[in-house]
């Protein structure tokens, strides 16, 4: 102890005593009453205290701003895990959903997740994660627990790609699921229509639409949407029949491709379209 004292005193010792010296004078001004000297003191720690808060408010300023610093950082990073849990919450909402209809059919379903998807007009197309090492052909339909999306068009050994019903050349066989008729439904470009059907035919407003049993494409019934609208076309033999789809194709992420399709006689004579180039 005694050899470090002596060291310090050693390399500071002017600092020491004009420490000491200015402590000794603040002490005699602090009690020496005469008015001058009172004045000097006053002014002294007037200025003292003036340069004080001067340095007080910059080091406040600092933290300040190095607490806001480390706010928006923990507020970007909880705005990121918030949106985190909150996109694992639908994503748990749209499988729980999923998953309960899975459980509600004996239907053979491959589940599959949409990887990306094509934002033409006409041309609207999906890339589904399953291909054929999954068990996936050309022609089987594609469907999550709303309804119809799409059908299977081209695919490789671990991804294919789906013709939605937003895809113009995708045309399907239709029918009225309260009076029966079939007809043949296609995108224009802005809506689905079912064309070609007479008027005098029963077709309603509110009525279900579904794939046809007699489809060469679709094995059996799934829901596509229901009857907006109904009305006569200009020539007066043929009605205009608008469909609005139970499936929003816009925020669907996860879907399934149903394991079936018709024989491969009729696949071979009717599926031409699919191999289109």
């Amino acid at each position: 102890m005694l050899r470090f004292l002596s060291k310090v005193w050693a390399d500071f010792r002017e600092y020491v005593v004009l420490i000491i010296l200015v402590i000794i004078s603040l002490l005699l001004l602090s009690q020496n009453k005469n008015q001058d000297v009172q004045k000097v003191r006053a002014i002294a720690f007037g200025s003292f205290a003036t340069i004080t808060s001067i340095i007080s408010d910059i080091f406040s300023v600092t933290d300040l701003k190095r607490e806001n610093r480390e706010l928006r950082h923990s507020n970007a990073a909880l705005m990121l895990k918030i949106s985190k849990l909150r996109n694992y919450g639908i994503v748990n909402d749209n499988m729980r959903h999923l998953i309960n209809f899975k459980d509600t059919t004996d239907l053979p379903l491959i589940p599959a997740r949409i990887v990306s998807r094509s934002l033409s007009m006409t041309q609207n197309s999906i890339t589904l994660n399953v291909g054929k090492q999954d068990g996936v052909l050309p022609g089987m339909p594609v469907l999550n627990d709303q309804g119809f999306i799409g059908i299977v068009h081209v695919l490789s050994d671990n991804f294919s790609i789906a013709r939605t019903l937003n895809n113009v050349d995708l045309k399907l066989t239709v029918m009225d699921e309260r009076s029966r008729i079939n007809g043949i439904m296609k995108w224009t470009g802005e809506e689905l229509t079912i064309i070609n059907i007479p008027i005098t035919f029963d077709v309603k407003v509110g009525d279900r639409i579904v794939t046809s049993v007699i489809s060469s494409i679709v094995p059996i019934s799934i829901p596509i949407g229901i009857v907006e609208e109904f009305r006569t076309e200009e020539a007066g033999v043929f009605s205009y029949i608008r469909v609005k789809p139970f499936a929003d194709l816009t925020p669907i992420e996860h879907v399934f491709v149903l394991a079936k399709v018709k024989s491969k006689q009729i696949g071979d004579l009717e599926l031409n379209f699919y191999r289109r180039k």
